[in-house]
């Protein structure tokens, strides 16, 4: 039964999902780092939301962990390159809040337009000061989106049903998606200087940090309105105080600070800020959602190999998981074959390809290609698996391609591998025997079909009468049975390729004694 480790507050019902999909949960909320690194080496998965910080220090000691879960969109407090590195899922759930935070946005932008907290605190402490409070309409005025993902998508259609124009910009927003949303896709010097509101709706990373800096603030058109509701660090807070005092920066209203808990912070000393202590998920419905998710997610993954919203590797619906379950087999058995065959004499891998054909091209491929790169490399490192391997070719200079053939296969279905190093390159093919079996059809080229066994022999040989017998008698000398035994030539007299299934590893000395024979060029023990 997998184990999960729940080390913040999230919803009963969250619980309740666990324990209904057969997965043992712990809830321990307030745990401190060093109560928490005692504790993560018995757990598979963890469910956290912003208070739980997993470092390289957590991760080094959670050798069971397979998945973290963060309730919420942000995973600033997780290490995920550490966590890719050790092969560890990281999943979030972006949807589960996206309408709390883009109406949160909203929200803050009617609050700069009619300066609404400091007209209520007037009013509470007994003035009337009715022409003090002069404010803006928001229609036919141009809200800037920096970032049109998930809840700037929202905030858009909230913005256009108050009759706004609205502009964005945004790197990955295609034009295509842009006219879907109703909205114009221009560059950020273009947006700075038309928009009458800006809201900022973007991860926080090294190429959004302050993407709003003080350069950036003095191309803003005169009396703009700032709103951000996204990440604290996407604004030079020391430049945009200065702004709000110069005037040029109408009103700020802010969610989000570089130092959380923000108790205290210079911008909070002008009248023209609106501060809200990182509301833009806090409400009953959002929370529901996202513990709900985590639980669903975490609970799939763990049951089933599905993979939703990771941060570090490719998707697999629920509904997709049992459909890839045997060709994701077949590429980690190609790939483990592939790799075991690439010995250290023949140079260090340079190039890896996969090819799919058949039934196999008309699948989500980056799984399966996950799948092949961890069999491939599981022989050569330790502690690879589907979330690294991609990492791990990139970090060694393995240049890494795939092609899909649409053309008839002479399979249902085909998935070549073809590795190249500095002396050679070596194809392994493979299919699925009744859909679901997976099987050996080519090696180098030549025509062989076997299942994979748990311990095989394998041969490449000159075709000439004798090997056959002298192979088999000494596996027979050593008292190794044979269970199957599978051959293929290239032509009569040339090479030939020798696979083996036995009952028991074979020993060095065996091998060595295989490798003795005159017609023998290559003999591997490989185990799956």
């Amino acid at each position: 039964m997998p184990k999960v480790l729940i080390s913040d507050k999230l919803s009963p019902a969250a619980i309740d999902i666990f324990k209904q999909r057969g997965i043992e949960v712990t809830v321990k909320p307030g745990l401190t780092p060093a109560e928490l690194r005692e504790i993560i080496g018995e757990f598979d998965g963890l469910a956290i939301r912003s208070a739980t910080k997993v470092t390289r220090e957590l991760l080094d000691v959670a050798n069971n962990l397979k998945v973290i879960g963060r309730a919420g969109i942000g995973v600033d407090n997780v290490d995920v390159k550490s966590a890719t590195a050790r092969g560890v899922v990281v999943m979030n759930t972006p949807h589960g809040n996206a309408i709390t935070t883009a109406e949160h946005a909203i929200g803050m932008m009617f609050s700069l337009a009619r300066d609404l907290p400091a007209a209520s605190a007037s009013t509470k402490a007994g003035k009337w000061e009715k022409n003090r409070f002069m404010g803006v309409e928001l229609t036919n005025k141009t809200l800037g989106l920096i970032g049109a993902g998930n809840i700037g998508s929202i905030v858009a259609d909230r913005a256009l049903g108050l009759k706004m124009r609205v502009i964005a910009y945004d790197p990955y927003l295609t034009e295509l998606r842009a006219t879907a949303l109703g909205i114009e896709k221009v560059e950020l010097d273009v947006l700075l200087a038309r928009a009458d509101f800006i809201t900022l709706h973007t991860p926080l990373t090294e190429q959004t940090r302050n993407i709003l800096s003080r350069e950036s603030l003095a191309k803003t058109k005169p009396g703009v309105r700032i709103v951000n509701c996204a990440r604290g660090g996407l604004i030079d807070e020391a430049a945009l105080y200065d702004a709000l005092v110069a005037g040029h920066v109408a009103g700020a209203a802010l969610d989000v600070f570089d130092i959380e808990p923000a108790t205290e912070n210079k911008l909070f000393t002008l009248e023209n800020v609106v501060c809200t202590p990182h509301l833009g998920a806090a409400t009953t419905e959002a929370q529901e959602n996202v513990a709900l998710q985590v639980a669903e997610q975490i609970s799939d993954f763990l049951l089933t190999g599905a993979v939703t919203n990771a941060i570090n590797m490719a998707s697999v619906s629920a509904e997709d998981a049992p459909r890839l379950k045997p060709y994701m087999e077949l590429c980690q058995l190609l790939g483990s074959f592939a790799g075991q065959l690439t010995e250290a004499r023949q140079g260090v891998i340079e190039r890896v390809s996969f090819e799919y054909e058949g039934a196999a091209a008309h699948l989500n491929q980056r799984p399966l290609t996950a799948a092949l790169l961890a069999g491939l490399l599981s022989p050569l490192t330790e502690a690879v698996n589907m979330v690294n391997a991609p990492v791990f070719a990139r970090d060694h200079g393995i240049d890494v391609s795939e092609t899909i053939h649409d053309r008839d296969s002479e399979y249902q279905t085909l998935i070549r591998i073809s590795v190249t190093t500095g002396k050679q390159t070596r194809t392994v093919s493979g299919t699925l025997f009744g859909g679901a079996k997976p099987r050996l059809v080519e090696v180098k080229g030549i025509k062989v079909e076997a299942d994979f066994g748990r311990h095989m022999l394998y041969v490449t040989n000159q075709d000439k009468p004798g090997f056959i017998a002298k192979c088999g008698a000494i596996l027979a000398d050593a008292s190794i049975n044979i269970a199957t035994f599978h051959l293929g030539r290239s032509a009569a007299g040339g090479d030939a390729v020798c696979l083996i299934s036995v009952d028991e590893a074979l020993s060095e000395s065996v091998l060595t004694s295989i490798r003795a024979l005159p017609q023998v060029m290559q003999a591997t023990a490989l185990a799956f």
